[in-house]
């Protein structure tokens, strides 16, 4: 018989076998007995947290002639039929693979006709975050209009990535990671039935690498069992995972508070060679020194796990200050951070090491308590406090006749070129050029689906903006701030995640994104409207012997206005000289 994988035999087959999503599956099980089915439901959350198994298990209640309460009984043809995945009524279908209009149309069309065998169609498409921008389109007329006793059950792993207009259509179910205890249990319920041995904590390893996915943690363990002889031990679980020992952090972790640099970076090449993974290293760092932290404060809260903990490990708890503590969790969150798209993390971590021993100092303290973001913007106030202050001093010591205040503006302006945001001046005028109020509606009505859209903290940084202007090709987008700004226009993936969420918001408008700071705007939304009056000059409005003064006047004046009140709406203001 052909060997299948562990998360194949041991997938759920009923409600009650899902583990730790118990307020989901009452939810729907009460659903079912109480013939309140829906047309639509989303389901999200992490990989392997139990939505697909959900889905075909609501699939075979809904349509099982023996359900009792809530449950199929997995015995009828129907049943099986679902659970071996040859149903002709229940469709599966992967969204990656298959996320073109055309594709969506199909279903469309499938789904005028009733089901042959089962009570409803059903339709679970996996992955639904990748359909197109027109597969949306044609799927939520769909949903808009859903024929009798057809179900659609979508799943993602990333919600922030359908549009809300299909959110809003269907009853949505948020999987969350299961718990540590929890897979530890269901873990050590499979090995029991297979009657294999294994050590204790080797599960507690295995149940925290897997980091809250009952998947990952199955594969996990399959690994384990075939790399063990007999018996699933510690040793086992470390080396399969790529995990740490206690020993090696033990190790790590006292060198790094003697301030003994060259031992910890020695002891960091020594786990590099034996194959230990960067990003596993640095969650391994952390779990222990929140276990440090936890052990000196509340040790009741580790009782099953203070069994493994070393005599370093206590002695450690005893003797490291809380603020090293968190100082050093800092420093390791925040490499984990820098780590996740670089191809070099070896450098980040012997940075990180080299932090680690350092001396741990007042100023530590400051900056551990204080954001890198924040950081940069402290800096920059103090820098244009610094350039504010020698100006003063300039202007104090000069002779001559007082300066304009305009000449003190240019002055001002030369000095902090170098650090000041060059704006895209000629970028901003070819979209006013062609701006459109209907275009800027647009994305404002979309504006805050497309935050809600973006990562924590690309959401961050575009909160801190409006859009001001667009046009059919262009979107001028206006930052409070000028760090930002700079950050948003040389950050390549957040000037894509923007540009793709507006155009899978708005079909068929990918727009050339330009940032400015909001300094600016009223300057080059001047000097535009201003260029825009020569320009009507030029074309034959200007002044000349037989029009009179007055009426040329007029007719490039409101020109001018009605083009800027057509570019900026409400945001222009007409003011009488």
């Amino acid at each position: 018989m052909v060997y299948q994988a562990l998360y194949r035999v041991w997938r759920s087959q009923r409600f009650d076998d899902v583990i730790g999503q118990q307020a989901i599956t009452q939810t729907l099980k009460n659903a079912i007995i109480q013939n309140q089915i829906s047309h639509a439901y989303l389901f999200t959350g992490p990989r392997g947290t139990g939505k697909t198994s959900a889905a075909k298990i609501l699939a075979k209640a809904v349509n099982c002639p023996n359900s009792t309460d809530g449950e199929p009984c997995n015995e009828c043809e129907i049943c099986r039929s679902i659970t071996e995945g040859n149903q002709e009524d229940v469709i599966e279908i992967d969204a990656a693979s298959n996320n073109g209009v055309e594709e969506i149309r199909l279903i469309r069309e499938r789904a005028n006709y009733a089901p042959t065998q089962a009570k409803y169609k059903v339709y679970i498409i996996d992955e639904v975050h990748m359909l197109s921008t027109g597969a949306f389109n044609a799927l939520l007329k769909t949903l808009e209009e859903p024929k009798k006793n057809v179900i659609f059950i979508l799943a993602t792993t990333e919600p922030h990535k359908i549009p809300a207009t299909i959110i809003s259509r269907t009853q949505r179910f948020d999987f969350k990671r299961i718990d540590t205890k929890d897979i530890i249990e269901h873990l050590t319920y499979i090995l029991e039935k297979n009657e294999l041995n294994f050590e204790d904590e080797a599960l507690n390893v295995i149940a925290q690498s897997a980091e809250g996915g009952m998947r990952d943690a199955l594969s996990i363990l399959d690994q384990a069992i075939s790399f063990s002889n007999g018996t699933i031990t510690l040793q086992d679980a470390l080396e399969v995972t790529g995990s740490l020992t206690y020993e090696m952090m033990d190790r790590f972790i006292s060198s790094c508070e003697q301030k003994n640099t060259a031992e910890s970076l020695q002891l960091l090449d020594e786990m590099l060679a034996s194959g230990k993974e960067a990003r596993r290293l640095l969650e391994n760092l952390l779990v222990y020194c929140r276990d440090l932290l936890v052990y000196q404060k509340a040790p009741k809260l580790l009782e099953e796990k203070a069994q493994h903990f070393t005599a370093t490990f206590k002695q450690s708890a005893k003797e490291i200050s809380a603020q090293q503590i968190y100082y050093w969790i800092n420093i390791l969150n925040q490499t984990q951070n820098e780590i996740r798209l670089t191809n070099s993390p070896r450098i980040y971590l012997e940075v990180a090491t080299v932090k680690l021993a350092d001396e741990f100092t007042n100023e530590s303290k400051i900056e551990e308590g204080t954001s890198s973001a924040d950081s940069q913007e402290v800096a920059q106030l103090k820098e244009q406090v610094s350039n504010l202050q020698k100006e003063m001093e300039q202007l104090k010591s000069q002779t001559v006749a007082p300066q304009t205040q305009a000449q003190v503006q240019t002055n001002k302006e030369k000095k902090t070129a170098p650090s000041q945001y060059r704006l895209p001046k000629k970028r901003v005028f070819k979209v006013l050029k062609e701006a459109t109020k209907k275009e800027l509606t647009s994305v404002k009505d979309i504006w805050e689906d497309l935050l809600a859209s973006l990562s924590v903290t690309q959401k961050a940084m575009l909160r801190a903006s409006q859009p001001k202007a667009a046009s059919p090709n262009g979107l001028v987008i206006a930052f409070d701030y000028e760090i930002i700004c700079k950050k948003a226009a040389n950050d390549q993936e957040f000037v894509l995640a923007v540009q793709n969420n507006i155009s899978r918001m708005i079909p068929d408008y990918v727009p050339d994104l330009v940032y400015i700071t909001n300094e600016s705007w009223p300057t080059l939304r001047q000097e535009f409207l201003s260029g825009q009056k020569e320009i009507t000059e030029d074309n034959g409005f200007a002044e000349n012997e037989e029009v009179e003064t007055d009426t040329v006047d007029e007719k490039k004046e409101d020109l001018v206005v009605s083009k800027a009140q057509d570019l900026f709406g409400e945001l222009a203001t007409i003011k009488e000289d």
